[in-house]
């Protein structure tokens, strides 16, 4: 996660002490505050638990490729708990119930009710269509600290990704129940070429509905969103739509309205954040840089800082990265599965620098990015130490000169970014990799 609020507008918010390594006295002192790790590689995972698969919606763009339908194998209550118990004791910040839709799963405020027990932080990722006002107390009367119900869209473009229609009325009916009985609500929002040129209203939306927080995520291929690769931005699209970001984030925080705004699943957007501070807010970029090296972007993410536990109790680096388990947790604890490297890709995520192959060997913000997403690697070269093709600076940009890709070509780490993430130039997806387009283009 990038935090555009608190880089660019030096604003605190709790996930800090965790993502920066850094935390005021005020903030220390609130109730839902985290404790500042020794170091950002010795964090422990937030952890998202897919606790079914069952969805009452159809997302195109689904990396769970749910339906509405049973599966078997999923965790039992018990199991559930266990799992729950496992890492609280591991000491991680906090557990995400997930899904498919976490909310038809018939005992989760049973489940909800044991991790409130034993003092585990939770959050709680939603279509939000199942939010009426009883749920909507539910959810702040067993402790959840976060809700965050996703849209792809305004109406009509949320329920043709959502797959029903009315998904957007009965999404923003739970915005509203949230917000109502006091619960901390946010947005989710998958970055798509259906609803990037539309970003200016998703923050009319945030202000008009009293939303806290908005996560802009960066599609990631895996699951149903394999298959609308062409739905993803371009490189050049990516930029517009983190111009758009920053600029109503730094609107909403000059006019006193405190939402936590934040991108996810393209750490690239670090740097090209502390560039745009160069040339906007050139005496805080320093700080800026510290913090993001502090972070480590992709380094210290899938495999150290966030897990994933599927509904049949898979342990993944992450949440798209079901098509690789590293253990079940009905066989091992998930603290023994997290810390062992002698499994290939663990170790691998583990120590990722000297595991990284390509442009990002070359490049000058590798410490705040940290290669980005292995995930995306794999997906699309099949291999978890290439590039991840969603990088949108220009080699100019990265500090990699025509010599240094000459070199990477000639060992066969060229890795040619695919053409549906390419501006449309004329020019072959080899040579626009190999020459970068420069940010007049």
């Amino acid at each position: 996660m990038i935090g555009i609020t608190a880089l660019y507008c030096d604003s605190e918010n709790e996930g800090d002490a965790i993502r920066y390594g850094r935390q005021s006295h005020g903030m220390k002192a609130m109730p839902n505050a985290h404790t500042v790790p020794k170091s950002s590689r010795e964090r422990r995972p937030v952890t998202a638990w897919n606790i079914t698969r069952t969805c009452n919606l159809k997302c195109i763009h689904c990396y769970t490729d749910s339906e509405e339908k049973a599966y078997g194998g999923e965790l039992t209550t018990e199991e559930g708990k266990n799992l729950l118990t496992d890492l609280k004791e591991f000491g991680i910040p906090a557990v995400l119930f997930s899904g498919g839709e976490p909310l038809v799963r018939k005992d989760i405020w049973e489940l909800a009710g044991h991790a409130k027990a034993i003092g585990l932080r939770m959050t709680l990722s939603t279509n939000g269509v199942l939010i009426d006002e009883e749920v909507a107390q539910k959810i702040k009367d067993h402790g959840f600290t976060y809700v965050g119900i996703s849209l792809d869209g305004l109406e009509d473009v949320n329920d043709h990704f959502r797959g029903k229609a009315g998904a957007f009325s009965k999404a923003v009916r739970g915005f509203r129940n949230c917000v109502a009985v006091g619960q901390k609500v946010g947005l989710r929002l998958t970055l798509t070429r259906h609803n990037f040129e539309n970003l200016h209203g998703i923050f009319d939306f945030i202000e008009k509905e009293g939303v806290q927080r908005a996560c802009f995520y960066h599609l990631v291929y895996s699951g149903r969103g394999a298959q609308i690769s062409d739905e993803d931005l371009t490189h050049e699209e990516t930029r517009k739509a983190l111009d758009i970001i920053i600029e109503r984030t730094n609107d909403f925080h000059k006019r006193g309205l405190h939402k936590d705004i934040l991108t996810v699943d393209n750490h690239v957007d670090g740097p090209y954040l502390y560039m745009k501070m160069l040339q906007t807010k050139p005496e805080a970029a320093a700080k800026v840089k510290e913090m993001l090296e502090w972070n480590g972007g992709g380094r210290y993410s899938s495999g150290v800082s966030f897990g994933d536990v599927d509904f049949n109790g898979n342990v993944h680096a992450d949440q798209f990265w079901m098509s690789h388990s590293l253990g079940n947790v009905r066989e091992r604890r998930f603290s023994e599965i997290w810390l062992d490297e002698s499994e290939p890709v663990m170790k691998v995520l583990k120590n990722r620098l000297e595991n990284l192959k390509g442009k990002c060997t070359k490049c000058k913000f590798l410490m705040m990015c940290g290669g980005s997403m292995r995930v995306r690697a794999d997906a699309v070269y099949g291999d978890v130490c290439a590039p991840d093709p969603a990088c949108y600076l220009t080699n100019e940009e990265c500090g990699v000169s025509e010599a240094d890709m000459a070199e990477l070509i000639a060992k066969g780490e060229g890795y040619p970014v695919p053409e549906h993430l390419l501006k449309k130039s004329g020019k072959s997806s080899m040579q626009s990799f190999a020459s970068g387009p420069t940010a007049q283009e």
